[in-house]
């Protein structure tokens, strides 16, 4: 299957926008193909004491929305803020964090489509100690990060049903 960047679409937004939004395209599509279907047991699974699926996803989608609020010019609320310290928590049903997976990954395409081009090489602080970047720097590292997790969570998958590569 050709991947989301090798596609031709998105063509109406920028270059920039356009490959955030297809890095996040692609996890959607391995998420899908590694994820959909696993047991609440092999979501929470953490082989070797590795991170489990469960971790892996909620914190692409969460990441994202902390990562887009910054970019936004915007501070985390309280309510973000409790959902990064519950990332690691285990027991989650695999129907609910596929949800809230798709919903967060929607949410936040939605987001990258609103940034204006324009605004890449603005300054952004990023956490308590406004540690320095750029509007364009939070998108690229949306693609990137995401990437990075997709990656863990599908090496997860492999490790829990013992798949032979």
């Amino acid at each position: 299957m050709v991947e989301p960047w090798l596609r031709g679409t998105l063509t109406e937004v920028d270059a920039v926008r356009r490959q955030v939004l297809h890095a996040l395209e692609l996890a959607g599509e391995d998420v899908e193909k590694w994820c959909a279907g696993l047991s609440d047991a092999e979501v929470n699974a953490r082989p070797f004491e590795i991170a489990s699926v469960a971790f892996h996803l909620r914190h692409i989608v969460r990441s994202l929305d902390r990562l887009l609020t910054y970019a936004e010019g915007n501070q985390l609320s309280d309510a973000q803020l409790a959902s990064l310290r519950s990332e690691l928590d285990g027991g989650a049903s695999a129907a609910a964090v596929l949800t809230e997976f798709r919903k967060g990954l929607a949410a936040a395409m939605r987001r990258v489509r609103a940034i204006s081009p324009g605004s890449y090489e603005t300054p952004r602080g990023v956490g308590r100690k406004m540690l320095p970047t750029t509007v364009g720097g939070l998108m690229v590292h949306c693609a990137d990060h995401t990437q990075r997790h997709v990656g863990q969570a599908v090496t997860t998958v492999k490790v829990v049903k013992g798949v032979q590569v």
